[in-house]
């Protein structure tokens, strides 16, 4: 079974495609593609299958963080810092960021601050490996976009579009409301038909 099965049911019409209308986050723009028949799909729920525009859906992952100590197939950030994951294009090298816990999210927009420190010394050189041994998986990557920015924002953006964030930086409104989920979570697949919960994050 492949990873897109995991996201299969009954083809409901409503269901065909993960495309329900919610954007996802701005960094990933052009790198992912629709699932087909995704199962369980929420109405505030973007996902999505990763994909270069080479159309490559293989790559490994190289993370800063430490793996959880009960759930030892999730990556979590350590008493430092959070957790920062990338996959690497295993043919080009072309490294895509997948989530950092100092910039996404709505906590992280809006409710906590980092130190300079915390942000930029966060080497990304642990390469996650399987409990089989494999490190080359497909990548399936779910948004929970719960919090409604209008109804709680729309009063303090500026005449620019502009909405001030926790640590006094500006970002545009409708970029906000795309990298600032309240839930993430990205799967894997190891090709061998097992599927690996490899980053499960509430934001909110």
């Amino acid at each position: 079974m492949g990873l897109l099965d995991l996201f299969k049911k009954g083809k409901q019409p409503h269901n065909l495609i993960t495309d329900n209308g919610v954007l996802g986050p701005t960094f990933l723009e052009g790198l992912t593609e629709h699932i087909q028949y995704p199962k369980d799909l929420q109405a505030h729920e973007w996902r999505r299958h990763l994909k270069t525009a080479s159309g490559q859906t293989k790559f490994k992952i190289k993370f800063y963080g430490r793996l959880h100590e009960d759930y030892n197939n999730l990556i979590v950030g350590t008493a430092f810092a959070p957790s920062l994951v990338f996959a690497v294009d295993t043919s080009t090298g072309q490294e895509i960021l997948l989530f950092d816990g100092c910039k996404h999210g709505y906590n992280a927009l809006f409710c906590d601050t980092f130190t300079d420190e915390q942000i930029t010394n966060r080497s990304a050189n642990n390469i996650y490996i399987d409990q089989d041994g494999k490190d080359t998986f497909e990548i399936v990557i779910s948004t929970y976009n719960g919090v409604d920015y209008e109804e709680e924002f729309a009063d303090e953006v500026d005449e620019n579009g502009l909405i001030e964030l926790r640590d006094g930086t500006k970002m545009e409104f409708e970029k906000v409301k795309r990298n600032g989920y309240d839930t993430l979570q990205i799967w894997a697949n190891n090709g061998n038909g097992k599927n690996i919960d490899l980053v499960s994050e509430e934001l909110a």
